[in-house]
Formats: structure tokens, C-alpha cells, sequence
């Protein structure tokens, strides 16, 4: 027990003097090339002049059910290959965005990877995800 509590004191410590973690996850990077990166008011505009536009949400079911953007599929990263982006996707060159919680989670990049390698063309990738969205206060929904 006491080595937990020496442990709960070193993270509080580090936590404290503003340091990360060996563990803490690393930003994205800033760009993808091949897809058009969008903020969340960007996104908005897509939306509303692309009806045809499929938002992906690549996070894990866990994060998904916390709250979601409206009209959103579900498409964890994980499970996201030829067949899942077809049944969900009209054609390669259909507008589609990929997001996930934020610019420290990799799962909506990876997914952008899956489908620029498949061959689809209009690709926006909203880096900034989930994070982004709920701080500007922008409208979620949830199951």
C-alpha cells in the first residue's frame, strides 16, 4: 500500500508542476496530406453547402455514447476498411469528414489514412473533434 501512495504523490507532483506523463498521449500532426482540415465553424459550412457530406465519428463506442454530432455515422476507426465506407459512402468522391475527440486522439486520422488509401477523394478531416466542438458549445446529441 505504501508504494501506491508514494505513486498517487509523484503523479500529483507532476501533475501539479504542469509536466505530462511519460503515458500522455502526443498531438496529431497539424496536417494530412490529401484531405482539407476543418475547423468546427468550417465544418459547419461544409455541412450546410454539401448535403450530401457523410460525417464519420471514428471514437470508440464508450466516447460516442457521451455525446455525438448530430447526423454523425458510427465508424470507430477500428472498423473502418473497404466494406464499412462503401455501405455508408455513395461513391469515392463523395464528401465525407472524419473526426474524433481532439488533436491528441489519432483514431480520426487513422481513418482518413484508410479511406485516402482507398481511393476516395474528398476527404475533410476535423482535427480538432469532439474536444473542439463541445467547448465552442455547439449543439450535441446523445442516444
Amino acid at each position: 500500500m505504501p508504494r501506491i501512495k508514494q505513486f498517487v504523490s509523484f503523479l500529483s507532483i507532476i501533475l501539479f508542476l504542469g509536466a505530462s506523463p511519460a503515458f500522455a498521449k502526443e498531438d496529431t500532426p497539424e496536417t494530412l496530406d490529401g484531405t482539407t482540415k476543418v475547423s468546427a465553424e468550417k465544418l459547419i459550412e461544409v455541412l450546410q453547402s454539401s448535403p450530401d457530406l457523410v460525417v464519420i465519428d471514428s471514437r470508440k463506442p464508450s466516447d460516442r455514447a457521451k455525446g455525438f454530432i448530430e447526423g454523425s455515422v458510427a465508424l470507430p476507426n477500428t472498423d473502418t476498411n473497404e466494406a464499412s465506407l462503401a455501405s455508408n459512402i455513395k461513391s469515392k468522391t463523395t464528401p465525407i469528414a472524419f473526426y474524433c475527440n481532439g488533436i491528441k486522439c489519432g483514431r480520426s486520422y487513422a481513418a482518413a489514412k484508410i479511406a485516402l488509401g482507398l481511393g476516395y477523394t474528398n476527404i475533410y478531416w476535423f482535427r480538432g473533434g469532439w474536444d473542439e466542438w463541445t467547448q465552442k458549445g455547439l449543439p450535441v446529441m446523445k442516444n
